[in-house]
């Protein structure tokens, strides 16, 4: 059967920050750079499709 709605790709990824451990949520698609809320640190880097995940990943969402 052909699939009417198209699911998407991209996951919500709960990361802890190497530097500081803060738990923060990223999407794994990232389009731009993401920086840790408390110490600025960054997170997520943009690699043309997949995002580069510089922490440690703790839980996968969706």
């Amino acid at each position: 059967m052909k699939e009417l709605i198209r699911m998407p790709k991209s996951k919500f990824l709960k990361v802890v920050c190497p530097k500081c451990k803060n738990k923060q949520i990223v999407i794994s698609k990232a389009s731009t750079y993401v920086r840790c809320t408390v110490c600025n640190a960054e997170l997520v880097n943009p690699k043309g499709g997949n995002a580069h995940i510089k922490g440690k990943i703790i839980a996968v969402f969706g």
